[in-house]
């Protein structure tokens, strides 16, 4: 199954900056595909598993995280030290929000399952913790 997030408004805060704060997919442990703050946008395209299990779709591999009926992709921010990214949150973006039709029509190879929204949250911040619609739009193209 093929996704695409597309991230908009990276937050602009001088900190964030001088602090070289980039955003990035989380693939395991690893935080890979970072883009810096400076960016005015993000894209990650990335290939999940998917399964039927009882009926029911199953998605897995390396980009998802959380048990069976639990899972998401992490959107990690951390500083970048040279070759050390020193992570100091997380946004949660949870298969269980996107609309069944549509993740059923991905793993389907229908199109792309296109998660969009923005990097900044109500406060200038970086996104962070459970990104839910309408934060964040979900489409197949």
């Amino acid at each position: 199954m093929r996704i695409r997030i597309e991230g908009r408004e990276l937050p602009q805060s001088p900190e964030l900056r001088l602090n070289n704060v980039h955003v990035g997919m989380q693939r395991r442990a690893e935080v890979v595909e970072r883009v810096p703050v400076t960016e005015n946008q993000a894209v990650w395209e990335l290939e999940v598993a998917g399964r039927e299990v009882d009926g029911l779709l199953d998605v897995g591999g390396p980009w998802v995280h959380g048990p069976p009926g639990a899972r998401f992709l992490y959107l990690s921010w951390g500083a970048v030290h040279g070759a050390d990214f020193v992570m100091f949150r997380r946004a949660k973006l949870l298969f269980g929000d996107v609309p069944t039709e549509l993740l059923r029509a991905a793993f389907d190879d229908e199109g792309v399952l296109v998660g969009r929204l923005t990097l900044t949250d109500g406060a200038g911040d970086p996104r962070c913790a459970r990104v839910r619609p309408p934060v964040i739009s979900w489409t197949l193209e």
